[in-house]
């Protein structure tokens, strides 16, 4: 029956309050399992429509979501399920939300986590604090401790949850919209998954770009700069806001790729579990690793096009030599230090890439389950 804009069970139900933006949960306790109940009014947005529930899963038996007015039931695997455990779901209307959310918080995560390895992996490319991975760590933790290993994780967080929200977004969106449906032709005579995957590219860097090179000059340049705001002031003081897009155009030629060989290498490799397992729903270590494969083969792929778009953000800086284009890099570069110049810190590189990537797809995946919604027709 329905009472108080709840939907309620009457069963020898008891009632347990707790505060929830302003509100409160009905507890039933019925002979199935336990119900969770939400009074729907307190928990939606009328004109936008962004939340219908909140609900957690008891491992006794399946849950209710109230959504709407309507009690739903749900499944969840129960004691003999092998997934006992609470659950928790958000049920996100707006599906576009729900992606960028997603996105957001699997880029800050898995950026965090290899903070260390991307300081590293910057000093290497640029030839400054030694010239292997332990030189640079080693000079890191003497000049400023544990902490100059994490320089400019803030910016880079601030830097990759809008990238990684854009980035995965225009990858699904994309790849949705030029998938065929079942039984249909398909709409380009590439995979759709590796277009989207440029596009996804193309899409970040352009939107995020000032903030990577503000990144990597607090990152190198540790004496010139405060913080995040005093470089951005010193760079349109001094160096003109056309400063802030130096190196736009290889980065774009070196991210394309890399997202375009990323996204088709994940896609087909869950296409391919999917179909040896028989599976639709490819569990969290599975993703992990698929995650990590595609960012080993991606980032080994374009990591000269990577070291020559580190060497242009620098810039003059320290008597460094200015590169007219990307090609000049790269020629500059290989004429200077041979092939290997041109691959300096690719250890570091997929050290860090490679974990972040899977963590990243990881997240993406999980976010996405806890902020579940109905798939479109």
């Amino acid at each position: 029956m329905t009472k108080n804009n709840s939907i309620c069970i009457e069963n020898k139900r008891c009632q347990l309050s707790l505060p929830l933006l302003e509100s409160s949960f009905t507890w039933s306790n019925i002979q199935q399992g336990h119900v969770f109940i939400l009074p729907v009014e307190d928990l939606f947005f009328p004109t936008s429509g962004l939340f219908a529930s909140v609900s957690i899963a008891t491992p006794e038996a399946g849950y209710l979501v109230a959504g709407n007015g309507v009690a739903e039931p749900v499944a969840c695997r129960g004691k003999g399920g092998g997934g006992g455990g609470m659950g928790f779901k958000i049920r996100i209307g707006n599906r576009h939300l729900k992606r960028l959310l997603s996105g957001a918080i699997a880029g800050a995560i898995s950026r965090t986590t290899v903070a260390p390895l991307e300081t590293i992996r910057t000093h290497l490319m640029v030839g400054s604090n030694g010239n292997s991975s332990g030189e640079v760590f080693d000079s890191i933790l003497k000049t400023e401790g544990w902490k100059g290993l994490f320089r400019g994780n803030f910016v880079n967080v601030i830097r990759v949850a809008p990238s990684k929200a854009i980035e995965l977004f225009a990858f699904d969106t994309v790849h949705k919209v030029l998938s065929p449906k079942e039984g249909n032709p398909p709409k380009l005579h590439v995979p759709s998954s590796l277009v989207a995957g440029a596009m996804a590219g193309f899409s970040s860097t352009l939107c995020t770009y000032p903030l990577e090179l503000i990144k990597t000059r607090l990152t190198i340049q540790r004496d010139a700069y405060r913080d995040f705001l005093d470089c951005f002031m010193k760079i349109l003081q001094e160096e003109g806001p056309a400063e802030l897009f130096r190196g736009l155009t290889p980065s774009l030629i070196g991210v394309v790729p890399y997202a375009a060989i990323n996204y088709y290498t994940y896609d087909t490799l869950k296409k391919l579990y999917c179909n040896t397992f028989k599976t639709h729903d490819v569990n969290s270590l599975a993703t992990l690793l698929m995650g990590s494969a595609s960012g080993a083969i991606s980032s080994t792929a374009t990591f000269p096009l990577e070291v020559a778009r580190k060497q242009m953000q620098v810039g003059a800086v320290g008597g460094r030599q200015v590169y007219k284009n990307m090609l000049h890099a790269l020629v500059s570069i290989l004429e200077k230090e041979g092939v290997a110049g041109l691959y300096k810190g690719l250890g570091p590189s997929c050290m860090k890439l490679v974990p972040a990537a899977g963590i990243s797809f990881m997240c993406y995946e999980v976010c996405k389950k806890i902020m579940i919604e109905e798939e479109d027709k």
